[in-house]
């Protein structure tokens, strides 16, 4: 590169970055064609006469979401900021709104988005605000809790998406386990159920949370699992839970008497689907968020920053 070439590439660099030019007005300028502007800035940045740099308050969140998405192979991590010495309810308007945000970019119409229930999903879908409206159908994925709060219900949280979305919902009435085998092949042969297990099969897109360890499991204080099914998850090394479905920190899904007596969508189904998003935030869940993208069970994961620090250092 001889000095007049270098003089050259400076001055378009300096008026295409310092002084606003378009590279229509560069062109106009100085007399050169504007399609040859696109290639003298692009050679500028070879020759290291324009270096640039990305800089943002939010640096660290946005290399562990990198860290993570490139190790899992995942589609999209999402970190929000967590917060000390505030409220936990901010955590969960921050991570409605991060929601909020993707499901905006990311739903189409003619979707069909699966949800499950529990507290993390219940407690961030109310602090979504509307959505750009889209013609979907939002459905459960698992039978609902019987003595649940209602905000936590499956029901409840896709009446409430569907509602941000201005799409339709529609309802499953079915519990998440029954007692016996027979009870659930029964539920599942039924009519009521058929449109659901229709939709379960055309499904693109999945929004779940993710249950922590067997002893802190929604499972347990919602009065599904017993201590014969505990002891026999354990032996199983289960490590966390989506759908009432239960999985190893492999990623493996738990076939066991449980899983016979349960009414939700096979795990499997959420490995193909265009987006599985799940919401999961505390030092508690993080091996169960591991095996959950160990798995595949997930590809885009909204979390909190303390959570995605303690996947790092696991990693």
């Amino acid at each position: 590169m001889n000095w007049e070439e270098e003089r050259l590439l400076y001055r378009i660099a300096k008026l295409y970055y310092e002084e606003g030019y378009t590279q229509a007005k560069i062109s106009k300028e100085l007399g050169i064609y504007r399609t040859t502007i696109g290639r003298m800035l692009k050679r500028a940045q070879d020759k290291g006469i324009v270096k640039i740099q990305i800089q943002s308050s939010s640096d660290a969140l946005f290399d562990l979401e990198d860290k993570i998405a490139k190790h899992f192979g995942m589609k999209e991590v999402v970190v929000v900021p967590s917060y000390t010495e505030q409220s936990n309810q901010d955590t969960n308007k921050s991570i409605g709104e991060a929601c909020g945000s993707l499901l905006d970019r990311v739903i189409l119409d003619d979707d069909i988005i699966g949800v499950t229930w529990g507290k993390t999903l219940g407690s961030m879908i109310h602090q979504l605000d509307e959505l750009k409206p889209k013609n979907v159908e939002c459905v459960p994925l698992v039978g609902g809790p019987g003595g649940m709060k209602s905000d936590y219900h499956v029901n409840a949280i896709a009446l409430r998406l569907s509602s941000a979305l201005n799409g339709s919902s529609h309802f499953i009435n079915a519990a998440a386990v029954y007692n016996s085998i027979e009870t659930a092949k029964e539920i599942l042969q039924s009519t009521f159920m058929t449109d659901i297990l229709d939709y379960w099969d055309d499904l693109t897109v999945a929004l779940v949370g993710i249950g922590a360890q067997i002893s802190s499991s929604n499972m347990v204080w919602s009065g599904f699992l017993g201590d014969y099914d505990q002891l026999e998850l354990m032996e199983h090394d289960a490590i966390g839970e989506i759908c009432s479905r239960f999985y190893t920190k492999k990623g493996e899904v738990i076939q066991s008497s449980i899983s016979e007596r349960t009414i939700a969508i096979p795990l499997e189904k959420l490995k193909d689907l265009r987006y599985s998003i799940g919401v999961a935030y505390s030092k508690e869940k993080v091996e169960a968020i591991i095996g959950a993208m160990n798995g595949k069970l997930i590809n885009t994961l909204i979390t909190n920053e303390e959570t995605a620090l303690e996947i790092c250092e696991s990693i």
